[in-house]
């Protein structure tokens, strides 16, 4: 350390600016020390354990990790990288009864529930959260950025702020039509394919209209995707699921009534 102090000396000769870099430097191990995130081999920052998500959120509470099931019961939930019926054709997360979103994407995706419900009609979530490593599993065999997320960059359901769903009759428990299934990578699943029947054109209108409404915005190439604009103020994770039912939520914080009496003129 004092051999690189006296490099940084003989670089700067204003006394001032001396004092300030030796200070910098012995700060810097502190600061790497306490990021609250790890750096990948993709130069991503990623949190990894769920004691580094509760720093992030006692921070910003509006990074909590909301857990859907408990927030809208309603919500019917057919999370199918829990299945092998997607297009990897296997299981990719274990047995869940529950996903998670950031707060406010939990928040919206109830409002929503609640319009749609006095239609007759509900929300099956396809898929929410998603730990990043398991983006990297999925990008290998597609390698398509219109369907996949580049693990380079990461993929908003990392974040906790993107979600793959469609409506549901609530009377008969079916699907609307959308032209197309789930994890479709074909033109026909972009919202600009319109060689489709009027019905099926008025039923991803519907969808997309009410996501909007609430503050999500759509993925092009992929009618079921809709995540939040402001995806990226939240971290990529890389946590399981495990981890998240045991140890996401946080402690509350109390606060102090006060005990002064208001006194009247």
């Amino acid at each position: 350390m004092i051999e690189a102090v006296k490099y940084i000396n003989k670089i700067i000769h204003r006394p001032g600016l001396r004092v300030v870099c030796y200070i910098v430097f012995l700060l810097t191990p502190y600061f790497l020390r306490s990021q609250d995130t790890v750096l990948n081999k993709h130069g991503l920052w990623i949190i990894d354990n769920v004691k580094m998500l509760q720093k992030t959120i006692s921070k910003n509470p509006a990074k909590r990790m909301v857990d859907l099931n408990q927030q809208t019961p309603a919500l019917i939930l057919d999370l199918r990288y829990c299945t092998s019926n997607n297009f990897t054709m296997q299981p990719l997360y274990p047995p869940l009864k529950t996903t998670y979103l950031r707060k406010a994407a939990a928040d919206s995706l109830s409002a929503i529930q609640k319009e749609l419900n006095k239609l007759g009609l509900g929300i099956k979530v396809f898929d929410a959260y998603r730990p990043y490593s398991i983006t990297e599993k999925m990008w290998e065999p597609v390698q398509d950025d219109r369907y996949a997320a580049d693990p380079k960059k990461g993929s908003g359901h990392n974040r906790g702020a993107a979600v793959d769903l469609t409506i549901i009759n609530l009377a008969t428990k079916e699907e609307l039509n959308m032209g197309t299934g789930f994890d479709n990578f074909s033109d026909t699943a972009h919202h600009a394919f319109t060689n489709l029947p009027e019905a099926v054109l008025q039923n991803r209108l519907l969808l997309k209209t009410i996501m909007e409404q609430h503050g999500f915005k759509a993925l092009d190439t992929e009618w079921w995707h809709y995540y939040l604009p402001n995806a990226k103020d939240f971290e990529l994770l890389d946590i399981s699921f495990k981890d998240l039912v045991s140890k996401q939520k946080t402690k509350p914080v109390y606060v102090k009534k006060s005990t002064r009496r208001n006194l009247q003129p």
